[in-house]
């Protein structure tokens, strides 16, 4: 996401939104360097600023480094709320719901990721449903899906070893 994609979302004040975008860039830039205390009092900072689906969805996600699941996925509704067009969270409630190994519940979200009209990885849930798939021993769907995943990305890796490796097995 840039600056400009993030000060179009919804309306509000620009001088919000700008604000909003500063606290995001500094929480992302927290998380990825492990400070995940900060990087959740920025993204819970930049929401009061300007709400996004994107700050909602990256606060859900720094809460799963930290292990705590229920409340990625809560953020997670909320970013759907703010954004029902939006992608990413659909597909990592389907994560997150594949980490508390409740498969079931998995497949609708991460179906409705792969019909999200916003989303820069729509490889991710494909891929995320093929693991799904695998893990409930319907390889042939599996593989539709690890392949559906390299369609939409040729360079997405883990995806490609996916299908390799179940092709393999099935030989």
């Amino acid at each position: 996401m840039n600056q400009q994609d993030f000060l179009q979302q919804g309306e509000g004040r620009e001088e919000d939104k700008l604000t909003a975008w500063s606290l995001f860039q500094q929480a992302y830039e927290c998380q990825m360097n492990g400070k995940l205390d900060d990087a959740v009092k920025l993204y819970q900072n930049s929401i009061d600023a300007f709400p996004t689906a994107e700050a909602y969805t990256f606060l859900g996600w720094t809460y799963s480094f930290m292990g705590q699941l229920d409340e990625a996925i809560e953020e997670c509704h909320r970013a759907i709320r703010t954004d029902p067009d939006f992608g990413n969270p659909y597909n990592d409630i389907g994560a997150y719901l594949i980490e508390l190994n409740r498969l079931d519940e998995a497949i609708p979200w991460l179906e409705r990721a792969t019909k999200a009209k916003r989303y820069e990885s729509p490889a991710f849930p494909h891929m995320n449903l093929g693991r799904v798939y695998e893990r409930q021993g319907d390889w042939g769907r599996a593989i539709d899906s690890y392949k559906t995943a390299v369609t939409l990305n040729a360079d997405y890796k883990p995806a490609k070893r996916a299908m390799m490796r179940l092709i393999a097995l099935m030989n």
